[in-house]
């Protein structure tokens, strides 16, 4: 094809028919506007709205749209930065007035007739310095900075009629192309994320190939906000938080149970895979945490105080204070492998910004433990964590996974051949296995290398929960060693693991994906006894002490309300099994089981409904067994 040939041109030339659904186009390994020219050989292809790439740049261009409707309506506003963020995109904005409700639908409506004029958006390259004088003018001050600190002698713009921004791209050939996009909040947040900064407003939208696919993505965000942790952990009465302790959550008593049969379900696993528990200290010398790398590469998340004229450190992990253990005394390669596990408390210093209920705290606790053993056992023990992980995924009904191999980021300790020794130990042994992984480059632990354990929620978000991290630097940095069987010193290697990841943070995952429907075994409450009138409250209280002598988590609806309130309402509260007690189950000595929203079943007598729960009422309890 002739030079100057548009890949628009190309792709018409190679008989592409759905060049008018077509947004850009892969040249190479290169996502270009289809206006751009294709100016070396190449392998060229379409990229539609249903790819990744497409999905990208529908949401890209969307965040262009909304800033140019803002600007249309609020000329007085300065667009700052939009970026693509998962299932949407975002544009902050520095405006004197904040934007209301109101406002957004107006946004929306200009973004829809913005796009119904069809204008087509183009691409222009520009000296840095033209580009700063021409956003100076526009009075673009937050680009201008942008620019500046941008050390290429050129930049890209797009414009679309007349609202020009600062962008790579790529972008769609014209605002039509955009048929399906929402704008779905407004919040503060602080320029580059840094509070320090002013705080600008910014508004959160969405967008998808069709409006089907908007409709179906909308239902998920209304589902979503039913099952919102923070809305069901205030309902159910599970936990709360306060100003006196920012971003560090109270569990309430029925918070409480859950959260210790979560552990308890841990420690289950733990006596059947051979972990020994430990207890470490919190607070700890700074110079342990110099020594491990996390003063280094961590401290701007790390609680400082001194005692004794000595600077200490609030502990954000336990693997330097297992390192300590493990040093406590001589190891032989017969000691090896060994499991250590913790449930100390953690405290992560977590800007005000990025806060959100349980999901990320302050503090918290994790199911965490490190693994000492040979090389030779790597693969044995990664292989024990992986189906620990998969049989605990199973109970809580995770049944889609994804797993992710990270390699060496770009701040790291070690060399460069400790990390790809650790790196292939790791992918021999999800190879052999046959598990299916993807790797993300550079999204190792400073220390090592890892594989990441996602799951899939009711509503098909995923969330990173088990970790296996391989690590040869702290045993060097710590002078761990073992007497091997030739009688030498050898380095032990250290694997870090976790299951659930931070209780607080599964706690919420869990809630959500449950819609705090929890199962028998871990429902605050098991069984709610409900009675008619108040000539069966002494019958009630003998059962509840036989329930709960059989170590059912039972209580008792003694109030003088009517019958299908008490029943709403342990509804309401998601109480697994309600038993209804009238006259007829006082003379016959039974009770009348109600499943949570299923009718009731036929009476029967107390030792036999125990019987007939106890097994659901135990699974989990003994790590996952039924």
């Amino acid at each position: 094809m002739p030079h100057g040939t548009t890949a628009a041109d190309a792709l018409r030339a190679l008989g592409e028919r759905r060049i008018g659904e077509t947004l850009a186009a892969k040249v190479g390994d290169r996502v270009v506007d289809l206006s751009r020219n294709v100016d070396a050989d190449a392998t060229i292809a379409p990229v539609f709205g249903d790819s990744p790439e497409g999905i990208e740049i529908l949401r890209h261009s969307s965040a262009h749209l909304l800033a140019h409707a803002v600007k249309r309506l609020f000329p007085e506003t300065q667009v700052t930065i939009g970026p693509v963020i998962e299932n949407g995109f975002y544009y902050d904005f520095k405006r004197a007035q904040p934007f209301t409700p109101e406002d957004l639908e107006r946004i929306e409506a200009t973004m829809r007739e913005i796009a119904g004029e069809n204008i087509p958006v183009h691409r222009r390259e520009m000296s840095r310095q033209d580009a700063i004088a021409l956003f100076r003018e526009m009075g673009e001050h937050y680009k201008v900075e942008i620019i500046e600190g941008i050390p290429d002698d050129h930049v890209s713009l797009y414009s679309q009629g007349d609202f020009t921004d600062l962008c790579r791209g790529p972008h769609v050939p014209s605002t039509g192309r955009l048929k399906a996009f929402k704008l779905t909040s407004v919040a503060g947040a602080y320029w580059r994320g840094d509070e320090r900064n002013e705080m600008l407003q910014r508004i959160y939208g969405t967008a998808f190939p069709t409006p089907k696919e908007l409709k179906e993505h909308l239902a998920l965000l209304e589902e979503a906000k039913r099952r919102d942790h923070r809305k069901l952990g205030k309902e159910l009465d599970l936990f709360s938080f306060h100003p006196e302790a920012p971003a560090s959550p109270f569990f309430h008593p029925k918070g409480a149970i859950i959260y210790n049969t979560l552990v308890d379900y841990i420690r289950g696993l733990y006596r059947q895979y051979g972990y020994d528990e430990v207890l470490t200290p919190q607070i700890l010398d700074v110079e342990l945490w110099k020594r491990s790398g996390h003063y280094e590469n961590y401290r701007e998340s790390m609680y400082f105080t001194e005692a004794d004229e000595r600077q200490m450190a609030v502990k954000p992990m336990n693997c330097p204070s297992h390192c300590l253990l493990y040093a406590a005394g001589k190891r032989s390669y017969r000691d090896l492998p060994l499991r250590i596990a913790d449930f100390g408390r953690l405290h992560r210093y977590e800007r005000s910004g990025v806060t959100a209920g349980l999901t990320r705290v302050r503090s918290f606790s994790q199911d965490d433990a490190h693994i000492f053993c040979t090389p030779e056992q790597i693969d044995a023990e990664v292989a024990s964590v992986v189906d620990m992980l998969f049989r605990t995924y199973d109970l809580f009904g995770f049944s889609e996974r994804r797993i992710y191999l990270g390699t060496r980021p770009e701040r790291s300790i070690g060399d460069v051949a400790m990390w790809e020794r650790a790196e292939r130990a790791l992918r021999d042994v999800l190879e052999r296995r046959g598990i299916a992984f993807d790797v993300h480059p550079g999204d190792g632990a400073f220390y090592g290398p890892k594989i990441d354990f996602c799951i899939l929620d009711a509503m098909r978000r995923e969330w990173q929960l088990g970790t296996v991290q391989l690590d040869f630097a702290l045993p060097e940095r710590f002078d761990l060693h073992f007497i091997n069987a030739d009688g030498k010193e050898e380095r032990p290697v250290m694997i870090h693991r976790a299951l659930l990841g931070s209780i607080e943070r599964f706690m919420a995952i869990l809630i959500e994906h449950c819609a705090g429907d929890f199962p028998l075994w871990l429902a605050p409450v098991q069984v709610r006894l409900i009675t008619i009138t108040d000539h069966q409250h002494a019958y009630a209280a003998r059962v509840l002490v036989e329930l709960r002598a059989a170590g059912l988590r039972a209580e008792a609806d003694l109030r003088n309300e009517k019958l299908g309130y008490k029943i709403r309402e342990a509804e309401l509260h998601k109480v697994p099994i309600v038993l209804v007690i009238g006259d007829k189950e006082v003379a016959s000595e039974t009770v009348a089981p109600r499943r949570r929203g299923a009718r009731t079943l036929p009476a029967t007598d107390v030792p036999s409904f125990i019987a007939s729960i106890a097994a659901d009422a135990r699974v989990g309890t003994q790590g996952g067994v039924p």
